[in-house]
């Protein structure tokens, strides 16, 4: 089975980049964390011994993540766009409220930050479309303002 692409921008690949780097320099003080807790005797009830070995999985886990997605990251460019698509920022007017999103693949997404997916169900309705489009979501009026 062909691994799925994953749409990064530049900055997107630079986070986990560097997120990638920390937990790998944080693996010596887990393993610490894991060595002392065992000193302490009885692992079947060793509550320390639990949580370490539980936060060197959650680690371990997500250097596996990181390293799958920068594997099968495609590179979102950045530029002038005639049409919504990925890495575009749009100002759009949803039903009389004007926002700006960029639009990024579903990893780096993240709508609090204005970061929005190709695959969210706004992204999915706006991608493709020019400025000056009137388009509907959830049962208003979405109008692309701007593209850049």
């Amino acid at each position: 089975m062909a691994k799925k692409e994953v749409h990064l921008t530049v900055d997107g690949k630079k986070d986990l980049e560097k997120e990638l780097e920390q937990l790998i320099a944080n693996r010596p003080e887990i393993a610490e964390k894991i060595a002392t807790a065992r000193a302490f005797g009885d692992l079947s009830e060793n509550e320390e011994y639990s949580s370490a070995r539980a936060e060197q999985k959650m680690a371990e886990n997500r250097i596996l993540e990181i390293q799958d997605i920068l594997k099968n990251a495609k590179i979102i460019r950045a530029g002038k766009r005639s049409s919504v698509a990925l890495g575009a920022n749009v100002k759009i007017d949803l039903g009389g409220r004007k926002v700006e999103y960029t639009v990024v693949g579903a990893t780096e997404a993240n709508p609090l930050d204005g970061k929005i997916s190709n695959e969210s169900p706004i992204g999915k309705v706006i991608m493709g479309h020019k400025v000056g489009e009137t388009l509907e979501f959830n049962g208003r009026k979405v109008k692309i303002l701007e593209i850049s």
